[in-house]
């Protein structure tokens, strides 16, 4: 009797089915562990780096909201699991596929963009050589690298497809919902205190501030989808419940540093729809900050007197933003920095090594400027800042390198703006472009771009800009 080929196959999957189903039962049943379970989504994710690494990078995209942070003592490293060792892969991938087929596509090779992110990676190697703690130093610039490769030179190819983009953009924000859920309910458990508003995001996100700023970050997504040309009136009501839930979520993080990121970015909306000039917007940055180092010390002596501590109270803990007489939080924030500036003047040239400073910065402290919560053992954070830590960690060049990335994102994204066509790029250019600049206002304040949780976003919108001027702007470049 003939079998048909199709037939054999069935077969064969129902045999291999069989087989794994009683080989976990044994495990389950004799050895007492269910890790062999996970054995088929090993192997759907290895498929997929063979035949289609964009699904894996849509894949790492869904778990970074939800993936936890472990301790390795191995590696004397902490390490996001699954998102890192996933991205991991994707480096090994595509820089085996480059050497293979050298068919990168020039346009983006050759993005002023992508010259910036060379130029910081190779600023960072030169440093790592120059680190007081090389071995810190070349760990940070490997996770730099696992973090850049993956989401940017990887994403802009795949963000080719306006619908990665919308995949990519709606799989971190379904996933951080569901954190959202989760937290609000364990606040909701604590009254929705102030207090317990800093941890009750855990484990997913270390605390309040860097889950703050993801949901900052994707405000601007959300509310850009209500006037997305192209999409049904009862696809936009779906999105109503997400941003009310966000909106909700950003409150109750009592993260300032988010608020105030949410803030400038609606006041650089408004300048957009009224059509002012970039040139008039750079000259009032550069008059507010001129008017800031005129009027620094009536400015210090104002904030040396207000003296309200953070509060459930919404208008309170806005003004102990600038709380700088009591607040432990404001007071250690100023610790680091002029910790940091106090690096950068010993070695200003190539700083003390990338992702060095919360191991070197306790001999800079000043006793005077100490507080209750300052510490010696390097195990509360960095320098507060993506500027200033760029600064103490790899010198003068380091935070040129940050600036320009920043600086040259929002100006790509409002000039894509500007130049659009089509409704869809401009709604799309422009709420990328605000949502960024939230995370680098939030920037000042924080830093979070050593971290998964950030870094996937922040490069990913970086890659839709320039996936925007390659492929969706200029259609000469897209062959």
């Amino acid at each position: 009797m003939h079998i048909s080929a199709k037939t054999k196959y069935t077969i064969l999957l129902y045999l291999l089915t069989a087989l794994f189903l009683g080989v976990s039962l044994y495990v389950m049943v004799e050895k007492r562990t269910f890790w062999f379970f996970v054995l088929p989504l090993v192997l759907i994710v290895a498929y997929y780096y063979v035949v289609s690494l964009d699904k894996v990078l849509l894949f790492i995209t869904f778990f970074t909201p939800l993936a936890i942070n472990f301790q390795d003592p191995r590696i004397g490293a902490a390490l996001s699991v699954p998102t890192e060792p996933l991205m991991f892969g994707v480096v090994i991938i595509f820089l085996g596929n480059l050497l293979l087929e050298r068919n990168y596509n020039r346009h983006v090779a050759r993005h002023p963009l992508s010259y910036l992110i060379y130029f910081s990676l190779f600023w960072m190697l030169i440093t790592s050589f120059t680190s007081h703690l090389p071995l810190v130093s070349f760990k940070h610039l490997l996770s730099r690298i696992w973090f850049v490769i993956p989401f940017y030179f990887v994403a802009v190819p795949m963000f080719r497809s306006k619908k990665n983009i919308h995949r990519f953009l709606w799989l971190y924000m379904v996933a951080l919902s569901g954190v959202i859920v989760y937290t609000l309910i364990r606040h909701a458990a604590h009254g929705f205190s102030e207090e317990s508003g800093h941890w009750v995001m855990s484990p997913f996100y270390n605390d309040h501030t860097a889950y703050g700023a993801a949901l900052a970050l994707y405000l601007p997504v959300l509310a850009g989808y209500l006037f997305y040309p192209g999409i049904s009136f009862y696809k936009k009501m779906l999105t109503v419940p997400f941003l009310a839930l966000y909106v909700v979520a950003i409150i109750l993080s009592y993260t300032r540093a988010a608020w105030l990121g949410v803030g400038v970015a609606v006041v650089v909306l408004v300048l957009v729809l009224l059509r002012v000039r970039f040139r008039w917007v750079m000259a009032g940055v550069v008059i507010l900050v001129a008017m800031g180092f005129a009027f620094y010390q009536p400015i210090l002596n104002r904030m040396e007197k207000n003296r309200q501590s953070s509060s459930n109270n919404m208008e309170q803990h806005l003004n102990s933003m600038t709380n700088i007489s009591s607040d432990a939080s404001n007071l250690e924030r100023l610790n680091r920095w002029a910790s940091a500036i106090r690096m950068f003047e010993q070695r200003p040239l190539v700083g003390w090594g990338p992702g060095t400073y919360q191991f070197v910065y306790a001999p800079c402290q000043l006793s005077s400027e100490r507080t209750v919560i300052s510490t010696n053992l390097g195990d509360r954070g960095t320098a507060h800042s993506e500027y200033l830590g760029p600064l103490s960690e790899e010198g003068v060049l380091g935070l040129l390198s940050v600036l320009a990335i920043f600086g040259y994102a929002v100006y790509l994204g409002l000039m894509l703006y500007h130049r659009a066509e089509d409704k869809e790029n401009r709604v799309l250019s422009l709420v990328i472009t605000l949502g960024l600049i939230t995370y680098f206002v939030h920037g000042f304040l924080n830093n979070f771009l050593s971290t998964d949780k950030l870094s996937v976003p922040v490069w990913g919108f970086v890659a839709i800009l320039v996936a925007l001027d390659v492929y969706h702007s200029h259609k000469k470049l897209v062959t």
